[in-house]
């Protein structure tokens, strides 16, 4: 995942987002702090987009071509999410 400032951002915002388009994730920091995270709307990265806004889960080095990396499963249509039974596990473990 690939950092920008909002000035950078306020620059050239037609450029930042044909990179997203292209599968990049894209931080958008303000003195330093991360204030959005700019994710793919479609494709192999949107799927963990809700995750990551919610701080859940962070991405790294996430592009199309990273996950297209990444052996896919079949699941039967009734199974229930990996992610979030994942997400479920952690949750009890901090518990």
């Amino acid at each position: 995942m690939s950092t920008i400032s909002v000035r950078e951002f306020s620059y050239n915002p037609s450029a930042v987002f044909a990179r997203v388009e292209k599968g990049e994730a894209v931080q958008v920091t303000r003195h330093g702090n991360v204030i959005a995270i700019l994710l793919p709307g479609s494709g192999p990265v949107a799927r963990y987009s809700d995750l990551v806004a919610q701080g859940k889960i962070r991405l790294k080095g996430a592009t199309t071509s990273d996950l297209d990396r990444l052996p896919r499963y079949d699941l039967p249509p009734d199974a229930p999410d990996p992610v979030l039974s994942l997400l479920a596990e952690r949750e009890e473990d901090d518990r």
